[in-house]
This record gives C-alpha cells, sequence and structure tokens, in this order.
C-alpha cells in the first residue's frame, strides 16, 4: 500500500468548517486529485506560508509523505494548483462568435468560493513570494498575450488579449469577493453587460472616424 488509504474520519470537518477532500481509493491519480484539491483550499484560504503539508495530507486523508512522492516540494505543489492554466483550453479552442458566451458562462456558473478559492487568491494570499506572482503573470500572459491575441484580428490585437483576461479573471474575483451589486445580479443582467464587453473586445468594429476601437459607434 503506499499510505493513501482514506482515514477513519470522513466525518470530521477542517478548521475551515467544510469537509476536507479525501482520497476514496489507492490509486495514484486519486491521491494526486484529492491532494490537488486539499491544495486549492489551503492555499486559496491561508496562501502558502499559511497552508502546511500536514494539513493539507490530512485534508486530503493521506500521509503527509505522499506530498513530496507525487509532488516532490510543497512549493511544486503549489505551482501545480495554481499556475494550472487548464481551465483556459476550452476558450482558446471555441469560436469567437462564442467567447462572449463562454466568459459569462465562467462568471455566472463558477463554483463559490466556498467550494473552491478563486485562483488568483491563492496568489494574492502569498504575495510574499516574488516568484508566484512572476509565474502567474508568464502564465496568464502565454495564454492570453500569446495564443488567444493569435486568434484576433484588427489592431492591439495583445492589448485586447489582456483586457479580456481582466474581465474574465477580475469579474470572476469580485464575484468570489461577493461584492454587493455582484452578488445581487441575476444571471440575465450579468450575461448581458459581460458579452456587451467581451464582444467589443473580440470582434470590434469600424467606427465612423473610420479608427476600429470596440464601441463600433
Amino acid at each position: 500500500m503506499d499510505g493513501s488509504t482514506v482515514k477513519a474520519t470522513d466525518d470530521i470537518k477542517d478548521d475551515t468548517g467544510e469537509r476536507p477532500v479525501r482520497a476514496r481509493k489507492n490509486s495514484a491519480a486519486d491521491t494526486r486529485s484529492a491532494l490537488m484539491a486539499a491544495a486549492a483550499l489551503r492555499f486559496g484560504r491561508y496562501g502558502y506560508d499559511g497552508a502546511s503539508i500536514r494539513d493539507i495530507a490530512g485534508d486530503a486523508g493521506v500521509d503527509a509523505a505522499l506530498v513530496y512522492r507525487y509532488f516532490g516540494s510543497k512549493e511544486a505543489l503549489f505551482a501545480s494548483v495554481t499556475m494550472d492554466t487548464a481551465i483556459f483550453d476550452s476558450l482558446l479552442e471555441v469560436p469567437l462568435d462564442e467567447v462572449a458566451a463562454w466568459v459569462s458562462d465562467f462568471v455566472s456558473t463558477g463554483p463559490s468560493d466556498e467550494a473552491l478559492p478563486h485562483p488568483l487568491l491563492s496568489v494574492l494570499r502569498s504575495s510574499s513570494r516574488e516568484e508566484t506572482a512572476r509565474m502567474f503573470r508568464d502564465n496568464v500572459a502565454e495564454v492570453f498575450s500569446g495564443r488567444f491575441a493569435e486568434r484576433l484580428e484588427g489592431p492591439d490585437a495583445e492589448l485586447r488579449a489582456e483586457l479580456l483576461a481582466a474581465w474574465l479573471l477580475g469579474t470572476s474575483l469580485m464575484r468570489a469577493f461577493r461584492t454587493p451589486a455582484l452578488d445581487a445580479a441575476t444571471t440575465a443582467a450579468l450575461e448581458s453587460h459581460l458579452r456587451a464587453g467581451v464582444t467589443g473586445l473580440v470582434n470590434p468594429r469600424t467606427c465612423d472616424c473610420g479608427c476600429t476601437c470596440p464601441c463600433g459607434v
């Protein structure tokens, strides 16, 4: 056995008040997945320094030694959780005329902060780790300034792509913080405004003055 057997404490909640995500099987894939889920919660709520390997492993229901077996170090586990850009893979594949709908769905139906803290929170709550901020910036730039911008026609493609990232990450983060207006907004109202802004960035129109800009006036 690799030590990933579930502990007999499934009915106990962790100190966050949430029921820990525990590995249900002994497979390496299940153990790794449970550790990443537990780490996302811990790092998101307490930052890098406030989350211990022991607590993360305890939440996942496995021995702390398995963190080092599967990830090598606490820092590598942190990077795996906070630097994963796989959530944007489908955005890079959807037709451009469906990007606004994708963003609206991402913002309006994403998991709550109680279920899964926003990935930016792990970075913000680990602000003393300059390398973390740099890596996050580089990863976002690679996805948006690089790969997504290549799909856009017209001027300022990289700028428009980064503005899209700002809309996406900023709006979803504010939703996670539950600011009054965003928290109270209906899905229909949220989608209406998001679609208007995102569509202007992805498919800017030529204005009467001859310039190309999102307003399309």
